[in-house]
């Protein structure tokens, strides 16, 4: 369980309780959370109130950072982004592959003089 987020942080949690001699009722009371959010957070508890998290955390002077992953799955997502932004900021054709503006000239020159009247 410990190689999981939750894991991490009951363990996190548990030991730093640990280390400042304090009970779990302590914790709670200090926190202003209850004693059963205590153990579900050192049980690992696979979800969470965030607020109150952060409020527990806070208390044991501990805080909750985010970091860029650098697994293979968010360098994917990174290069599948860059892929599509380069795709909706560049046109995919930048010329016409056909030019099909009106021309002055006939289609067809039948002799001079014998042009048709067209509309």
């Amino acid at each position: 369980m410990t190689d999981s987020f939750g894991g991490r942080l009951a363990a996190a949690v548990r030991a730093r309780r640990g280390d400042l001699r304090l009970s779990q009722q302590d914790l709670a009371d200090m926190a202003g959370v209850s004693e059963r959010f205590v153990r579900f957070v050192e049980q690992g508890k696979p979800s969470l109130r965030l607020d109150t998290l952060l409020a527990l955390l806070d208390t044991l002077g501990l805080e909750l950072q985010l970091a860029t992953r650098t697994s293979a799955a968010a360098r994917a997502l990174v290069t599948q982004t860059l892929v599509t932004q380069a795709l909706v900021t560049q046109p995919l054709v930048t010329q016409p592959l056909l030019d099909v503006t009106p021309s002055a000239a006939p289609l067809e020159d039948s002799g001079p003089g014998e042009r048709e009247n067209r509309p």
